[in-house]
């Protein structure tokens, strides 16, 4: 009974929508093994709306993760967010601080940690394919690394590309590209966003946000061009890490 207590008290999960093939819950139950926490759990919240996030009694967690689609539908469900979090205005990270939800973002210190390494000087100028919760943590680094910055979107508004805009003539001028859609996700593996490939050569970075498949149809075709292609693996550690060092200072 005990221990049944103790792992109330330490729960944590992911809310999102569709969310079985989860990274977190693999790798925080796994770093709880290793770290010989027997009473912590974390567990998936799969929702088809964000309207039954209120269902989930969150107060009974100590935190919690959220993915797509809610990173921006969870803002109004929450106490307050942290100056970060409100910049961006996506959250993706929640800490339960006694009565209070308390939103942060940690995709954008795990972005910005996974690319940094790759970036070279030429790299100026930067195409964000989709328009998001997630890219809005990806323009927030961008803008802070002094690397302008157009978003790609199925309908786009002013200032933005359409998909049907990404030919070579325009790609000639942004050397780094980043995919923040689920295009591509697994089991759709054969998918990627529509772009010139062909125009690719070895001046160009491309980022992936996915994660499973490692090496999406979008990174091949420009490694394929000699590109260098980055998935989201590192940015989910850095990012999950990030997480559990704001959780544990509850």
């Amino acid at each position: 009974m005990e221990n049944t207590e103790k792992r109330k008290k330490n729960r944590f999960g992911l809310l999102g929508k569709d969310i079985a093939y989860s990274f977190s819950q693999t790798y925080f139950n796994k770093k709880f093994e290793q770290l010989k926490l027997s009473e912590f759990s974390y567990e998936n919240f799969d929702l088809k709306r964000i309207e039954d996030f209120q269902t989930l009694e969150p107060l009974s967690l100590r935190g919690f993760n959220v993915t797509i689609p809610f990173k921006e539908a969870i803002i109004p469900y929450l106490s307050r967010i942290d100056a970060v979090a409100a910049e961006i205005g996506a959250v993706n990270t929640v800490k339960i601080d006694g009565d209070s939800l308390v939103g942060y973002n940690t995709d954008a210190y795990g972005f910005e940690q996974a690319i940094c390494p790759y970036l070279a000087p030429h790299h100026q100028r930067a195409l964000v394919l989709g328009t998001g919760g997630a890219s809005k943590a990806i323009t927030y680094v961008l803008a802070k690394k002094n690397i302008s910055y157009t978003m790609v979107s199925r309908t786009p508004t002013a200032n933005q590309l359409a998909y049907d805009d990404l030919n070579a003539a325009v790609l000639q001028h942004y050397q780094v590209i980043i995919n923040c859609t689920p295009v591509g996700t697994f089991p759709q593996v054969d998918r990627k966003p529509a772009l010139a490939y062909h125009a690719l050569n070895a001046d160009y970075l491309l980022f992936d946000l996915i994660y499973n498949p490692s090496r999406t149809a979008f990174l091949t075709a420009g490694e394929l061009q000699g590109a260098t292609a980055v998935n989201g693996a590192m940015m989910l550690t850095y990012q999950a890490e990030k997480a559990w060092e704001i959780w544990e200072t509850i």
